[in-house]
């Protein structure tokens, strides 16, 4: 679950968020849209734990942020956080299966404990017969979908999810958008889904707007 109680955060004397509050449990779906500039990026990253707000409360399965070091956060994203970005961030020295279990290495598994999963997840977002293929041989589709196996492979509580379509063309951006939603759903996990579009926002179970007076369904 996921608590969000009156989150600020302000950059050079301007508030970018205020006064956010947000309740989220496992198995939901949810779009948050907004104009450009209205923080969209900024809350994900407060959730994220990539930053701090000057006000308000975050907590992630009853662990409450403002209690945690800058090494437990980094422990926090490893083990139940997964990501999915709009620049795909494949690394193109890894094959597929070691792109998709770098998650499962970081947490210390090796061999079959991280091959098998990240083998599976391939399988589940269709790419399971280029598992030993290189990300340079992918369309940006194919590479999104590598991406998405890797943000569930580990199992995590919160998958957050900003503009993973804006790279990709119509087309792949739906395929895209509807494998994301099915293995999140699959999975069982949170999803987040950051957006400027209401099609993308369209394939989450729940739309939610942020404005300058805080979010609203």
């Amino acid at each position: 679950m996921l608590e969000v109680v009156g989150l600020s955060r302000r950059f050079n004397g301007r508030s970018v968020l205020r006064d956010v509050s947000l309740h989220l449990r496992s198995g939901e779906y949810v779009a948050i849209v907004g104009e450009s500039g209205v923080g969209k990026s900024t809350l994900l990253n407060l959730i994220a734990g990539l930053d701090r707000p000057d006000g308000g409360r975050l907590a992630l399965d009853g662990v409450d942020y403002a209690q945690l070091d800058e090494d437990a956060l980094t422990r926090l994203r490893r083990d139940k956080l997964g990501f999915v970005f709009q620049a795909f961030h494949v690394l193109p020295h890894l094959n597929l299966r070691q792109n998709v279990a770098l998650p499962l290495w970081l947490q210390g598994r090796q061999g079959a404990a991280a091959e098998t999963p990240a083998q599976q997840l391939l399988e589940a977002v269709g790419l399971g017969d280029r598992a030993a293929g290189w990300p340079r041989e992918l369309s940006g589709g194919e590479l999104q979908r590598v991406a998405i196996a890797r943000a569930l492979v580990h199992r995590p509580s919160l998958v957050l999810a900003d503009e993973p379509t804006g790279n990709l063309d119509p087309a792949n951006g739906a395929r895209v958008l509807a494998l994301l939603a099915e293995r999140i759903r699959a999975a069982g996990a949170l999803g987040i889904l950051v957006t400027h579009s209401p099609a993308a926002a369209a394939t989450a179970d729940r739309v939610l707007h942020l404005t300058s007076d805080g979010l609203q369904a």
